[in-house]
């Protein structure tokens, strides 16, 4: 199993990020897949999640109408768009299935002016 998510980066408060996560060694299209995202010192947080068919999404209270989550099963990617960022959503952002795989090395995301 092979979680590689790309994409993040330094954007200012009010800016958008699109990020990606390529998965392989698993039945991709019957995944269901989820963006996770974390903060030295705290628990890793679910922030978004889609059923395998991208007909079911879910997020978290504190990114719901900011963010999207999406996927090409063609493709075995998960996409996580996301706009209107704030510095609060600075972190680490992973994507993984359940059960839990193991973890990727995530991207780097980071809200500042």
């Amino acid at each position: 199993v092979q979680l590689v998510e790309s994409g993040g980066g330094l954007v200012q408060p009010g800016g958008s990020l699109r990020l990606s996560c390529a998965a392989s060694g698993f039945t991709f299209s019957r995944a269901l897949m989820r963006w996770y995202r974390q903060v030295p010192g705290k628990e890793r947080e679910l922030v978004a999640g889609i059923d395998s068919t991208g007909g079911t999404t879910y997020y978290a209270d504190s990114v719901k109408g900011r963010f999207t989550i999406s996927r090409d099963n063609a493709k075995t990617t998960v996409y996580l768009q996301m706009s209107s960022l704030k510095p609060e959503d600075t972190a680490v952002y992973y994507c993984n299935t359940a059960p839990l795989r193991p973890w990727g090395q995530g991207t780097q995301v980071t809200v500042s002016s």
